[in-house]
């Protein structure tokens, strides 16, 4: 193993940043994350919300967009070993897509949780 050395530390960022690119690249549903992302930062910003509220909106962002690389991850990688029907990859690609939709569910209720107080609010 190598010494520590911040610019291979920058470098790896590299990677990390193309990774992203990829899935958002690749991904229809990528897209989608990324429309309710933005739009969820933009409601954010409009309503005001709290630290804390700030706090549970980035988790849930988070959760969502690391299950979906995961998910990823895992069908590329199933790809790569082979095109072939087999059931153990399908049981990894339907239980990996399993972890994005519980991560989705989990951040819309936060989301609703978060920002049905402040639209209760308004005028």
């Amino acid at each position: 193993m190598s010494d520590f050395s911040p610019r291979q530390r920058l470098h790896s960022f590299r990677h990390a940043w193309s990774g992203m690119f990829t899935l958002v690249r690749t991904q229809h549903n990528a897209w989608l994350h990324l429309i309710a992302t933005v739009l969820v930062l933009a409601l954010g910003i409009i309503l005001g919300i709290s630290r804390i509220d700030w706090a549970l909106i980035a988790v849930a962002i988070a959760l969502v967009w690391i299950a979906e690389a995961l998910n990823t991850a895992i069908e590329f990688l199933a790809d790569e070993v082979t095109e072939e029907r087999r059931e153990r990859i399908k049981y990894a690609k339907d239980i990996a897509a399993f972890g994005v939709v519980v991560s989705a569910i989990t951040s819309t209720v936060v989301g609703l949780i978060v920002f049905v107080p402040y639209l209760c609010r308004l005028p």
